[in-house]
């Protein structure tokens, strides 16, 4: 079995900022993908289930991709928004977590121009709702916000966070260092997890191979433990730099070296807890 644990919709026509992609460098991706589109990419990769992962700071988005996922089988999970930094925070909470198929939240700090937004006091008290409810997080950082995540994980211990593509590392540059160290020290709290996905956004996008991303995966996977990452194809921003097929095939031949039992970990196991997916909500 294979869970992608990291994709997206987006519908251009829709009441959302999607600002980003009308940017010249997004062009190829400034188009609709829905789940008939998605669909031949799974069945051709042999991916059964996956986990949506929002784009939007807005409600709305996460209610229209559930209402999708009803009727869409291969959706295991919707990770969705909610205003961290509003006193509404747990009525919006409450409102998802209604929805069977709703299993996380996320929002994009990358996108924050304070470099502190995500351990700011308003912030912080919002995602203390998300560990009172047991409901997962996704982190979107950049190499620099990476520093928070082991504060993030003291003052929150009980809440399952995952780092979204680790952290961004800067692939295309062969840098390592700084965000190696940063990595290792966030590895050490067992309430965090890392998605091994994004990367062929972060290297070359014309030019990248496998070895390009192979150190950046071996740091991963030694610091966290195939129990503590999972497989993400990033679609469909993936498409900027390689079809979805070669970016599975990419992390396949990076884990080849692992046993079986670790590669189910990366493929599709780590998902299924950190997500609380139940074998009886994977539908086929």
């Amino acid at each position: 079995m294979i869970i992608d644990s990291h994709q997206h919709f987006w519908k251009l026509d829709l009441p959302f900022d999607y600002a980003w992609l009308r940017e010249p460098q997004h062009a190829p991706i400034c188009r609709d993908y829905l789940p008939e589109t998605l669909q031949p990419h799974l069945s051709n990769a042999g991916v059964d289930q996956t986990i949506f992962v929002q784009t939007q700071h807005n409600l709305e988005e996460s209610r229209w991709v559930l209402e999708m996922a009803r009727s869409t089988p291969f959706i295991a999970g919707v990770v969705g928004w909610v205003d961290l930094a509003s006193d509404a925070c747990e009525d919006q909470l409450m409102e998802l977590k209604s929805d069977p198929l709703f299993v996380g939240v996320r929002h994009v700090t990358q996108g924050e121009p304070d470099e502190n937004f995500i351990v700011s006091p308003e912030v912080v008290r919002g995602l203390k709702v998300l560990q009172k409810h047991q409901v997962p997080f996704d982190l979107l950082f950049y190499v620099q916000h990476l520093r928070h995540a082991p504060t993030l994980a003291e003052m929150l211990p009980d809440l399952p966070m995952v780092i979204d593509h680790l952290s961004k590392p800067k692939i295309r540059e062969h840098q390592i260092d700084s965000w190696k160290r940063d990595l290792q020290a966030a590895a050490k709290y067992p309430n965090l997890y890392c998605k091994l996905s994004g990367m062929v956004t972060e290297a070359d996008w014309t030019q990248w191979t496998v070895q390009d991303l192979q150190p950046y995966v071996e740091v991963a996977i030694e610091a966290f433990g195939p129990e503590r990452c999972m497989f993400g194809s990033d679609w469909p921003v993936c498409e900027l730099a390689g079809t979805y097929h070669e970016v599975l095939n990419a992390l396949k031949t990076l884990i080849a070296n692992l046993t079986p039992g670790e590669q189910a970990e990366i493929l599709h196991q780590t998902a299924t807890r950190f997500y609380k997916l139940k074998q009886s909500d994977l539908r086929s």
